[in-house]
């Protein structure tokens, strides 16, 4: 990469690292002059290298997924708990990616919807190394477990955050994240690693009332 391109990319990331951090302070209003200023430079290079407010956004988003996908992909494969143990110790760090996931879903639209499609792609990409790792159990239907699993995940944070943060100032924000993960990664672990039903009678039973199951993990579906 030339110089020149390489400090294109340097002030395009600075941009895109201010529309963030702005965003996820003041939601999606915030205006380009704020972002610029932040930023270190005119308004007119966000322009310049995003086209608009809306191309300054999807890039804020594929920054956002890049950041998640990272870290849960280290988390998934690791498999003995350091990984865990080392993001819980330095979790503050994510506020400004989480309250800026936040403000997304609480805007809805179009690109919160293509965000979170994308979310569940990439929880369907790292699931599956998990399961190439002896991590994680394989699923009768990956798809629809990842779907689960993304809806599951900002369905609770946003509720969470509704309860106990819809009045915080912005630099209360990463204590309420803190506040969060301590509430609930110790029922989530403990749910994802034993389990919730002490038999498996009631998967059985659907097994049995759905029209067309999907087969079991593992299981050799080719003809005899």
């Amino acid at each position: 990469m030339s110089a020149g391109r390489g400090g294109e990319f340097a002030t395009a990331s600075r941009i895109r690292d201010a529309a963030i951090s702005r965003f996820a302070r003041e939601g999606f209003g915030a205006g380009l002059r704020a972002i610029a200023a932040d930023a270190g430079v005119a308004a007119g290079l966000i322009v310049h290298h995003f086209g608009s407010k809306d191309g300054l956004r999807r890039a804020c988003d594929e920054q956002v997924l890049a950041v998640m996908r990272e870290q849960k992909a280290k988390t998934l494969t690791d498999g003995t708990g350091t990984t865990l143990l080392a993001q819980l110790a330095e979790v503050e760090q994510y506020a400004p990616i989480v309250r800026y996931l936040l403000r997304s879903m609480q805007a809805g639209g179009e690109l919160v919807a293509t965000l979170i499609e994308h979310m569940i792609a990439d929880a369907e990409e790292y699931l599956s190394t998990s399961e190439s790792a002896g991590v994680i159990k394989p699923s009768r239907d990956p798809a629809a477990r990842a779907r689960y699993l993304a809806y599951q995940a900002t369905g609770s944070m946003v509720l969470w955050f509704t309860l106990h943060g819809a009045g915080a100032a912005p630099d209360q924000f990463a204590a309420l994240f803190r506040r969060y993960i301590d509430d609930l990664t110790l029922p989530a672990l403990e749910l994802f690693t034993e389990g919730l039903l002490v038999d498996r009678s009631m998967l059985d039973e659907y097994l049995m009332y759905v029209p067309d199951p999907p087969a079991a993990p593992g299981a050799d579906t080719a003809a005899p």
